[in-house]
């Protein structure tokens, strides 16, 4: 049974203009800090300035340690700025239904339900009946940064995306028709040309069905946000923002890598990965990025190959071990490069709102030796992964569009 209860406080922007000053993509969707530095000179009542003090900056230079008390301590006045603004209004007992229209699939119709959701249902050894089911290592540094923050600002401000299978499609039914009975309450237009669309849900009958529809799912998948729920947790709080959304309104980028190793040609590469690959030549006139499963593309500074596993690549049986992001890490990374950890500093993973073009300039620059192209996780796959309790590798699913930080945000009491 999947459980999301109503927000005692919400803070949530007053109207549509407010929200589209205030909201913002989530922290860890940036390369650098001087891209968020950049982004807050353009948007300056954006919730970055609080998830990510240390770049609200007069300029780089004057930017702060990440994680620093002073950062720490800036957030905090400025939560206590926006908790007093007018843009922004106190919702009590806030449930709310969460809609991205994303112009690029014009036919799918991607809206959820938010509140809170238990943090003692999320499955870990501790809770074998848990019924939240994470599919991705948490590292503690990581979420003791975000922990750190909800302590100083007192709030939650970034929601976990989480998804249910909904195979008889009776939740999204209830969901189009809730949204379908009235305006949303306020919307805003994010940098890649998708609206976001809030609705607070009111108490009463319509509400109740939805809750009974979502408890009726046995698990939901965290999607987004392994972090976020995990500081929760570890703050010992009894919930953490959550959003749940149908499976199949969901949608996958790539998750590519720019890598730092010795430099190859073109000749060597294909010798030393014909053991694990079919190498052949990427497709003529772009830079090669794969969309279907089990196609990989290799950027060597000299040309784009392709790469298509082999049979005995992987075991197609371990539905985690059968995701071309697992395929390259262990087969080119590991045994060609010698990078054994993928969080080696000599990989960098660049999200689904980086191109390859953008790899291949980076490559072409000098600043890596090559790139590696990778095709989006299908939701099938990423399901099964799931359903076996596995984990999913490393920094392989890039979900798009992404929900935003500051649309609704929990505070603490």
């Amino acid at each position: 049974m999947v459980t999301l209860n109503p927000i005692p406080r919400a803070l949530v922007p007053v109207d549509s203009t407010a929200a589209q000053h205030l909201c913002s993509p989530n922290y860890d969707e940036f390369q650098s800090d001087l891209e968020i530095f950049e982004l807050l000179q353009r948007q300056p009542d954006s919730v970055l300035r609080i998830t990510m003090p240390h770049a609200c900056a007069d300029s780089p230079e004057a930017m702060l340690p990440e994680g620093s008390p002073e950062a720490l301590q800036a957030a905090s006045s400025r939560m206590a700025e926006l908790r007093e603004s007018p843009l922004t209004r106190e919702a009590r007992e806030a449930l709310f239904l969460y809609e991205i229209a994303d112009p690029s699939r014009p036919v799918t119709r991607q809206i959820g339900l938010g509140g809170l959701a238990p943090t003692g249902d999320i499955l870990t050894d501790a809770t074998p009946q848990g019924t939240i089911v994470r599919n991705e290592g948490v590292r503690p540094k990581k979420a003791r940064g975000r922990a750190d923050l909800i302590e100083a600002t007192r709030a939650v401000i970034g929601g976990v995306n989480n998804t249910v299978e909904d195979t008889d499609g009776r939740l999204s039914k209830l969901i189009a028709t809730a949204a379908d009975s009235r305006s949303p309450d306020y919307e805003a237009l994010a940098e890649d040309g998708c609206t976001h669309r809030i609705w607070i849900l009111p108490a009463g009958r319509q509400r109740t069905h939805l809750l009974e529809a979502l408890a009726a799912e046995p698990f939901a998948y965290v999607a987004d946000g392994n972090h976020r729920s995990a500081a929760a947790a570890m703050l010992g709080l009894d919930a953490f923002l959550a959003i749940v959304f149908p499976a199949g309104s969901m949608g996958l980028a790539p998750y590519n890598r720019l890598v730092k190793s010795d430099q190859r040609s073109a000749d060597s590469w294909q010798r030393a990965l014909a053991r694990h690959f079919e190498v052949g030549q990427a497709p003529a006139g772009a830079d090669y990025q794969p969309t279907e499963p089990h196609s990989v593309g290799l950027y060597t500074g000299q040309e784009w190959l392709k790469l298509t596993p082999r049979s005995g690549a992987y075991d197609a049986d371990n539905a985690a071990e059968s995701i071309d992001a697992a395929i390259v890490q262990k087969r080119v990374f590991d045994e060609l490069c010698g990078i054994s950890d993928p969080r080696d500093e000599r990989l960098t993973f660049v999200g689904g709102n980086r191109d390859a073009t953008y790899l291949r300039q980076r490559v072409d620059s000098g600043d890596y030796s090559f790139a590696v192209t990778l095709p989006p996780v299908t939701m099938s796959q990423f399901v099964e992964v799931c359903r076996q309790r596995r984990m999913m590798p490393p920094k392989s699913t890039w979900f798009s569009p992404k929900i935003r930080s500051g649309l609704v945000m929990a505070l603490l009491e």
